[in-house]
């Protein structure tokens, strides 16, 4: 006897994403990436030749071994770009329901 065929499933349709505005301002940086930012050719520097990922294990192990008192400049750094983040995300959404009303 002949295998029945499994009934045939309904494709399933795709919900495609919602295109980013360009002009939307852009997320705040942790504390982590100012650190990374700023640590990041000091590595290479000291490591010639090292990969991409290996540069992001040292940073990663760096970051945990600084203490409080030296993260403080780098967490003043995010308060500040999250501040700024949030200002602009405030007139931006505020320019935005302007041009829907009009």
């Amino acid at each position: 006897m002949p295998k029945e065929k499994a009934p045939k499933r309904a494709a399933k349709t795709r919900v495609q994403k919602k295109k980013k505005d360009p002009n939307a301002p852009k997320r705040g940086l942790s504390a982590y990436m100012f650190f990374a930012n700023e640590q990041r050719e000091n590595v290479r520097e000291e490591n010639p030749g090292i990969s991409f990922g290996q540069v992001g294990k040292v940073l990663g192990e760096r970051w945990k071994a600084l203490n409080k008192t030296q993260r403080e400049p780098y967490d003043a750094k995010a308060e500040a770009d999250k501040k700024r983040y949030e200002d602009e995300k405030a007139s931006y959404n505020a320019n935005d329901e302007e041009e829907e009303s009009a």
